[in-house]
């Protein structure tokens, strides 16, 4: 104890919440947020004794997200805050009982989605005030648990759901955004498998079709699949997401769709098609056509794109015509499949990514180009932004997955002096940069999608 009475605890410690069935969760203590916050998830107001109370679950241990808590709890108040990508959100407040040092008392608190959090629980000032001061150095000064010790708090908290039967077909499981997509569909209920698509192999036959699995694993009892596919694997994988569709299970983006989205040109005459406005694109076979393709697009400099290029690769700035010239005919040299395309040079080498799920926009970014880049692409060092867009932006992006059949897209959008245009849509968006930026869980939003499609309630 202090001089002042204040008992000294360090930069993490384990809090109980004995109204909330939470008989420990970790907590980062921070000083320098006023409200305390815990991770939440399938959020829901409702209505009791003419009050609003707010449906939720606690996830309080990041390893084992499998236990889930179901609580409810009056609504005490709905407040602005902003969240680790610096966009202010709207969440509930609950007041419920902490337990720590042996003491009980009454802590206000935020229901937010920290699965970026390193912690399940921030504890703040106001509920430290009076109590509490803090030794950065130290940690766990009150008490510590062991493995064992937890496994006893939660041994009858392993929730038993019959939930659905989910594949996410792609190659590297260590990937953020498939980790996500697994660790979101465990915390539904759901029984997620990993399946890399190079080990999958399938039988056409009418009566007795199949996919199975290296290990002789057969698969055809899934309700729904995930692809998740690199570009080099497009065609085997959209012939495996097509199988799969023929054994009733449900294709979040079917193969159909997928192969629109990566052909560029197929998808730029899509686009054309319906209205949708986009930098001018060109297309020529014949290096003889090559300044007459420059001349059309509005000369240098110009965009060169491959076909199937992704992530900012396979796609060159020709700053002048000769330039031009000599990328388009060493592409062509190479047999390669080129779009070229006009420059929007006002944008400064920023653009816009709203990620579509459902055909709604659930999150969008601001990329911007590191300096000496005209690629905005994460993974070519762009960095990322919280931004707000336009009616006129949101409806261009529904618009584009829509005429795409992609119920999740990543549309991004190019602001120039002609208006908003779309660049292209990527039908494997990756899911680190606008979880990090906005806060959102992108993944869970996906895993609901597909709980919608198929009528699956959580009881």
């Amino acid at each position: 104890m202090t001089d002042q009475n204040l008992t000294i605890i360090g930069s993490q410690e384990w809090c109980s919440f004995p109204e909330l069935n939470t008989p420990a969760i970790r907590a980062r203590i921070d000083s320098g947020a006023q409200t305390s916050a815990i991770h939440a998830s399938d959020i829901r107001r409702f209505t009791k004794n003419g009050e609003d109370w707010v449906r939720f679950e606690i996830h309080p241990l990041p390893e084992s997200r499998h236990i889930a808590i179901r609580n409810e709890a009056p609504i005490v108040a709905v407040r602005k805050v902003k969240n680790t990508g610096g966009s202010s959100e709207s969440r509930y407040v609950i007041r419920t009982a902490l337990e720590m040092n042996g003491e009980s008392f009454e802590i206000e608190m935020t229901l937010a989605n920290r699965d970026a959090m390193g912690f399940r629980m921030l504890l703040g000032r106001e509920a430290m005030k009076g109590r509490f001061i803090v030794d950065p150095s130290g940690q766990y000064l009150l008490k510590d648990y062991d493995e064992e010790d937890i496994k006893k708090f939660y041994i009858n908290e392993k929730r038993e759901l019959a939930g659905l039967k989910l594949g996410l077909l792609a190659t590297n499981r260590d990937l953020y955004s498939n980790r996500r997509i697994m660790e979101a569909a465990e915390e539904r209920g759901h029984d997620l498998k990993f399946l890399n698509a190079e080990l999958c192999y399938m039988k056409m036959d009418s009566s007795d079709p199949e996919v199975r699995y290296r290990d002789g694993t057969i698969l055809n009892k899934l309700d729904a699949v995930i692809p998740r596919l690199r570009p080099s694997m497009t065609h085997y994988g959209c012939a495996l997401v097509r199988q799969f569709e023929s054994l009733n299970a449900y294709a979040l983006n079917n193969a159909d769709a997928i192969l629109k989205s990566r052909d560029k040109l197929y998808s730029s005459q899509i686009f054309s098609k319906h209205g949708i406005n986009t930098p001018i694109t060109g297309f020529a076979k014949s290096p003889l056509d090559t300044k007459g393709l420059i001349e059309m697009v509005g000369g240098a400099p110009l965009i060169v794109k491959l076909l199937e290029s992704t992530q900012g690769k396979g796609v060159v700035l020709a700053e002048t015509s000769k330039a031009a010239e000599s990328v388009i005919n060493a592409f062509k040299s190479l047999h390669a499949n080129i779009l070229v395309q006009e420059f929007i040079r006002e944008a400064g080498g920023k653009d816009i990514r709203c990620f579509v799920i459902d055909y709604k926009v659930v999150a969008s970014i601001q990329r911007e180009a590191q300096k000496g880049e005209f690629r905005s692409n994460i993974h070519m060092g762009g960095k990322a932004s919280v931004i707000k867009i336009t009616p006129e932006e949101r409806k261009l992006a529904v618009k584009a997955a829509k005429v795409l059949n992609l119920p999740v897209a990543g549309v991004d959008i190019i602001r120039s002096n002609k208006g908003p245009m779309v660049l292209e849509v990527n039908s494997s968006p990756g899911l680190e940069g606008i979880e990090g930026a906005t806060g959102t869980d992108i993944a869970g939003l996906m895993i609901k999608a597909i709980e919608k499609k198929l009528g699956y309630h959580k009881s």
